[in-house]
């Protein structure tokens, strides 16, 4: 049995859409997709519709993540891949996915849109993943369960063991979905490794974090080969614009990769600096361990801290509404003159104290 049986029997046998970019390569007069044979006026190019899984960086993507080619499929950064998921193993009305809240939210959400049952299977006191309370809350419903590592909006790591350990209780039941989107700043093994031992593993990646591209949209799902080709059947014709995928190829090249490292040691350097001192200033109650590019802190008056904040035009994140973080805010490392600045409205709350 492979996982796609799992997959809606009407994605399995669908027919994708074909575009012209799939159905010819080659050539130098480009008449079979119906675009402008001219350039705009700026950005050459861009008359032409982008490959829908560009060569280039799916294999650069899979060297970066030490996976083959076929295991790769590019999209709009790490939410459309979520969509695409539910999309083809929930039925709506009758499947089911599982989070651990507090979590990322757009595993809901997308499970929501799609008519499926969202169950929850919340994480412990310290915000740990509970294998067996989560393979408890698993029924026959259950098609997706999703696992972010390091956690957001918490900051921690699930161990590679605890993941494995719920991808074996469910090989044949459920699809483990791990979010990785903040992986480049913990030092942990992927859980890409897994993936020729479990046949119910993918993993979500981004060049949104680390590799500071946000605004280009540009994610990756990791998975076997044939649980890629299906999802190939219900994604966008060209998911991503030309745009983005210069700059992604850029972020990827020698250099780019050289630069993300150097910023990955100072994000790093910075979190743990930040993670001994904010303790000490009066009014933090406390510093969530993290290994990813924010600290989540409690508040004796989070509400107040983040208006001073505002005030001193630094944005973070309220995060209050989430379960068991009601008096905190996440604070994103910024470079070490910003980080200065949020010590520094921190510290004036306590002298105007």
């Amino acid at each position: 049995m492979s996982i796609v049986d799992l997959a809606r029997t009407e994605i399995r046998a669908l027919a994708p859409y074909s575009s012209a970019r799939m159905e010819a390569s080659g050539g130098t007069v480009l008449l079979n997709a119906n675009e402008s044979p001219w350039a705009p006026m700026d950005g050459d190019g861009l008359n032409r519709y982008p490959d829908p899984q560009p060569r280039a960086l799916v294999e650069g993507l899979a060297a970066l993540y030490g996976v083959d080619a076929a295991n790769v499929l590019v999209g709009r950064g790490s939410d459309e891949a979520i969509d695409l998921l539910v999309r083809a193993f929930c039925r709506a009305g009758y499947d089911a996915v599982v989070v651990s809240p507090p979590t990322f939210g757009m595993y809901a959400v997308a499970a929501n849109i799609q008519g499926a049952t969202v169950i929850e299977a919340p994480l412990a006191d310290d915000f740990s993943l509970d294998a067996d309370a989560l393979l408890g809350r698993v029924t026959p419903a259950v098609k997706l369960v999703f696992v972010c590592t390091p956690n957001n909006p918490t900051g921690n790591v699930v161990e590679l063991s605890t993941i494995e350990r719920i991808a074996d209780a469910l090989a044949g039941r459920a699809l483990v979905v791990v979010d990785e989107a903040y992986a480049e700043f913990a030092g942990s093994p992927s859980a890409a490794t897994l993936l020729d031992r479990h046949d119910n593993v993918a993993v979500l990646r981004t060049l949104s974090k680390a590799y500071a591209l946000a605004g280009a949209r540009v994610g990756t799902l990791v998975a076997r080969a044939d649980v890629v080709a299906l999802l190939r059947k219900i994604i966008a014709p060209y998911p991503l614009p030309q745009a983005s995928v210069d700059a992604a190829l850029r972020a990827i090249d020698a250099d780019g990769l050289a630069l993300t490292r150097r910023r990955i040691a100072t994000l790093v350097a910075e979190r743990e600096r930040l993670r001994t001192l904010l303790p000490t200033l009066p009014g933090v109650r406390g510093v969530l361990p993290s290994s990813a590019n924010f600290l989540t802190v409690r508040f004796d008056d989070p509400r107040g801290t983040y208006a001073a904040l505002l005030a001193a035009g630094i944005v973070v994140r309220d995060v209050g509404r989430y379960r068991g973080l009601g008096d905190c805010l996440r604070i994103s490392i910024g470079t070490p003159d910003e980080n200065a600045r949020v010590v520094g409205v921190l510290a004036a709350r306590r002298e105007a104290a």
